[in-house]
C-alpha cells in the first residue's frame, strides 16, 4: 500500500514555539531553576518524570516486536538476517573498545583522582550505594548470554526487557517468513497494530516537556550543588572524552559512510534533549528506529540494530567504566598498571553487555568489575556515587549517538544506504520530513 503524506509533530515547517525540542528545552531549564533554588520541591518531583519514563516503556516492548518481525518477513532471504546480526555485533564490538580505551587515555592524562588520598577502609557505603553495590557483586560476566531466552513468552513484556523481546521477535520472524503466504495475514496484522502503537506513542510525547521537568528537577534537587562542585574536575573529564568521542571518533565514522556528525545531531536534537532531561535512551527508542526509516535505512536492520545495540552497544557505559574505575585508584592511591588497567578493560567488555534495563547501570556493571577483578578497592565506589546522576545523562547521550550512527554503518555496509537521501533529510527537505507517530507509517509497509 503506499504511504499517504503526513505531518510529523515536530515538522521543521512548524512556527518554532510549536517544535518539541523547545518545550523540551524549557521544560529542562525549568527543572534546573526549581531544583537549584526548591531543592526539596525539586527532589519531590521524581513521580512526575518517573510517570513519563512508565508510559514510554510501556510501548517500547510492543514497537520493537512488531518492528522486527515486520522487518524480517519482508526479506527476500533470510540469509541477510544472519548477515546484519553478525555485521552488528562486530562493529559494536570494534565501538565498545574504542569508547574503553578512550575513556583509559583521557583518565591517565588529566588524572583527577591525583591527590585525593582516601582511605578505603575509612570509606562508608550509604544503603542506596550498598544496595547497588550488592547487585554488582551478584551479576555474573556471562549472564548477558543466558539471560536472552526469557522464562516464557510473556515475560519480556511485562519485564520491559528489550533484548529478550528482540529473541522472541526473531524466533517469530524467521517462522513467519518460512510458512510465506500462510503468515502473511499475520503480518499485516501486526503492521496495523503497530500503526495504532505509534499513534499511542505520538500521544505520550505530548507530555515529555513535563517529564523532562520532573526528571530534571528531581536529578538537581537531589544531586546537585556541592556535590557538582566538589567533583567536578571528573565530571569534566568525563563530560570532555565524551563530546570528542561523538564529534571526532563517531564524527570520523560518519565521514567514512558520508553522514555530517552535526547535521546528524541536529536531527535528533528533541531526542537528545529528552534523553538528557530523563537520564535514559528507553524514552526514545521508538523515535530514534522511526528516524533512522526515514534517513533510508531499512527497516530490518533497523529492528535488529538499534534493540540489540542498546544491549551490546553502550559506548557511553564502556567509556565510564574504564575511566571510573582508574579515577577510583587514583583517588586511593591504589598502584594501577597499564598491564592492570588493559586487564580491567577486557573483563569490562564482557561484564557491560549485560546492563541494558538495569536501573544505575553503570555503577551496577563497575561495582561487578571491581569486585570480579579485586584490584581496585569496591569501597571506592561510594567516591563517585553522588554524582553518578550527572555521569548518567552523559552515558546516556553517548549511548544513543553511538546507536544511531551504528544503524547507518550496517546500512551503508550493506550497501543499503542512499548517501543522497541522507543528506536531503539533514538538510530539511520538506518532502522527506519524518511521517513518524502516524498511522499510515506502519500499514505503508504491509
Amino acid at each position: 500500500m503506499a504511504a499517504t503524506s503526513t505531518t510529523h509533530p515536530d515538522d521543521v515547517r512548524r512556527p518554532w514555539h510549536r517544535q518539541l525540542y523547545v518545550w523540551v528545552l524549557a521544560g529542562i531549564a525549568a527543572g534546573v531553576i526549581v531544583g537549584l533554588c526548591w531543592p526539596a520541591f525539586g527532589a519531590s518531583l521524581e513521580p512526575v518524570g518517573n510517570m513519563f519514563i512508565a508510559a514510554i516503556k510501556m510501548v517500547v516492548a510492543p514497537v520493537v516486536f512488531v518492528t522486527v518481525i515486520t522487518g524480517i518477513a519482508g526479506v527476500d532471504s533470510l540469509r541477510r538476517v544472519g548477515r546484519i546480526g553478525w555485521k552488528a555485533l562486530l562493529y559494536f564490538q570494534c565501538a565498545t573498545l574504542v569508547a574503553m580505551l578512550l575513556g583509559l587515555i583521557s583518565i591517565n592524562v588529566f588524572r583527577p583522582g591525583e591527590g585525593m588520598h582516601a582511605d578505603p577502609a575509612k570509606i562508608k557505603l550509604t544503603e542506596s550505594a550498598a544496595g547497588l553495590v550488592t547487585r554488582g557483586e551478584h551479576q555474573d560476566w556471562w549472564h548477558f548470554v543466558t539471560d536472552i531466552v526469557p522464562s516464557s513468552m510473556v515475560a519480556p513484556f511485562v519485564e520491559g526487557n528489550v533484548l529478550q523481546v528482540v529473541f522472541i521477535a526473531v524466533l517469530t520472524g524467521i517462522a513467519l517468513h518460512a510458512v510465506g503466504p500462510v503468515g502473511a495475514p499475520l503480518v499485516d496484522g501486526l503492521s496495523r497494530a503497530g500503526a495504532v502503537i505509534f499513534k499511542m506513542l505520538g500521544y505520550v510525547m505530548y507530555a515529555a516537556p513535563v517529564g523532562a521537568f520532573g526528571a530534571m528537577a528531581y536529578t538537581v534537587g537531589k544531586f546537585g550543588g556541592s556535590t557538582l562542585l566538589g567533583l567536578g574536575k571528573l565530571i569534566l573529564v568525563f563530560y570532555g572524552t565524551a563530546a570528542f568521542f561523538i564529534i571526532v571518533v563517531l564524527g570520523a565514522v560518519g565521514l567514512v559512510i558520508r553522514v555530517n556528525i552535526v547535521k546528524l545531531l541536529r536531527y535528533f536534537r528533541e531526542e537528545l534533549l529528552l534523553v538528557v532531561g530523563t537520564s535514559t535512551t528507553d524514552t526514545v527508542l521508538p523515535r530514534l528506529m522511526t528516524k533512522l526509516e526515514n534517513l533510508g535505512v531499512p527497516r530490518d536492520i533497523v529492528g535488529l540494530a538499534v534493540p540489540t545495540g542498546y544491549s551490546f552497544n553502550m559506548d557511553g557505559i564502556a567509556m565510564y567504566l574504564s575511566l571510573a574505575a582508574v579515577f577510583i585508584a587514583q583517588a586511593t592511591d591504589t598502584p594501577l598498571s597499564l598491564g592492570a588497567q588493559l586487564a580491567l578493560v577486557a573483563v569490562m567488555i564482557l561484564t557491560s553487555k549485560g546492563s541494558a534495563g538495569v536501573t544505575g547501570a553503570g555503577f551496577v556493571v563497575l561495582a561487578a568489575t571491581l569486585s570480579t577483578t579485586g584490584v581496585v578497592p569496591v569501597a571506592g565506589l561510594m567516591l563517585i556515587f553522588g554524582i553518578d546522576k550527572f555521569m548518567s545523562e552523559c552515558r546516556a547521550v553517548t549511548n544513543f549517538c553511538g546507536n544511531a550512527i551504528a544503524s547507518l554503518v550496517i546500512a551503508r555496509w550493506e550497501r543499503a544506504l542512499d548517501p543522497a537521501r541522507v543528506r536531503r533529510v539533514l538538510n530539511g527537505d520538506p518532502q522527506t520530513a519524518p511521517a513518524a507517530l502516524s498511522a499510515e507509517r506502519s500499514v505503508s509497509h504491509a
